[in-house]
């Protein structure tokens, strides 16, 4: 459950943030005229979002048992390829995020409302599409017959949403950068589970072989049922007997996707430093000329 509560909680607020920057923008502006445009863009984004979880969820329970498990191995394997570049993406651009939206919204307020709905719903329906799918992958992969995942992920998202409002009133400041690093990190963590229940999946599905190769079976030492069982693969998607395939899988993603996402960033130069050199070498030209 805590699993699923931290993808509600880290893909929500992505988007909570994003509408916050947005409508605090047009506020202070003095554009409130425009606020409508936006707020239809989020809404028409929303139940974009919510369409295409609902027909994930629905559409393969129409599926034959093969045919299910290979289309929720697939989704799961891009879902986790999806998270991940949303991880790196926002790890580089947390601090300039609010420029990036400020420019959009400038350009679209020139072009009319029409622009407007589109901006919200473009900017606001990328998190959702994403949640939507990663949601799905990794409530599949961590069911236990409960509505526990499903709980995690909705009170993930009214966390999110909560600390949206506190961002915007003012009431909570926190570094972003930090925050989303580290939440960035566990959530690799949890993707890998994620991509390992995939390739199991595409196995049943005879897609992939090995199936009958485990790499090892703690069963009895760690029995699914139980409560530490049940919180482990509530939390990292941790099967007792997991195939040799899964194991490899899960290692080769983990180890270097977090070694590189923990790793410092290497900044270039800076502008002024650029300009600078810039300036140097124009003066060493016209010197030499």
């Amino acid at each position: 459950m805590f699993g699923n509560y931290l993808i509600g909680l880290r893909e929500g607020l992505e988007a909570s943030l994003v509408v916050c920057i947005l409508i605090a923008y047009l506020v202070k502006t003095g554009r409130r005229d425009a606020l409508k445009p936006i707020w239809i863009g989020i809404g028409v984004a929303v139940g974009v979002a919510l369409a295409f979880g609902a027909g994930l969820e629905f559409g393969s329970q129409e599926l034959t048992f093969e045919a299910q498990e290979a289309l929720g191995g697939s989704l799961s394997v891009l879902a986790v390829g999806l998270v991940t570049w949303m991880v790196f993406w926002m790890r580089r651009t947390a601090r300039h995020l609010k420029t990036e939206l400020h420019g959009k919204l400038d350009a679209a307020l020139q072009m009319g409302t029409g622009a407007l709905v589109a901006t919200a719903f473009l900017a606001v329906g990328r998190e959702g599409l994403e949640t939507a799918l990663f949601v799905w992958a990794s409530v599949r992969a961590s069911s236990d017959g409960s509505y526990a995942p499903l709980i995690g992920v909705v009170l993930g998202l009214l966390t999110a949403v909560l600390l949206g409002w506190l961002f915007y009133r003012g009431a909570l400041r926190i570094n972003l950068a930090k925050f989303f690093t580290w939440t960035g990190g566990m959530l690799v963590v949890v993707a890998a589970g994620v991509l390992a229940y995939g390739v199991h999946d595409l196995q049943e599905a005879n897609f992939l072989g090995g199936l009958a190769d485990k790499a090892f079976d703690i069963s009895a030492t760690i029995p699914p049922d139980s409560w530490y069982g049940t919180l482990l693969k509530g939390v990292f998607n941790f099967q007792p007997d997991p195939t040799v395939l899964q194991v490899t899988v899960w290692a080769l993603y983990l180890i270097p996707t977090l070694a590189l996402f923990l790793a410092p960033i290497v900044s270039g130069p800076s502008v002024r430093v650029k300009k600078q050199k810039a300036t140097d070498e124009k003066a060493e030209a016209e010197a030499s000329a």
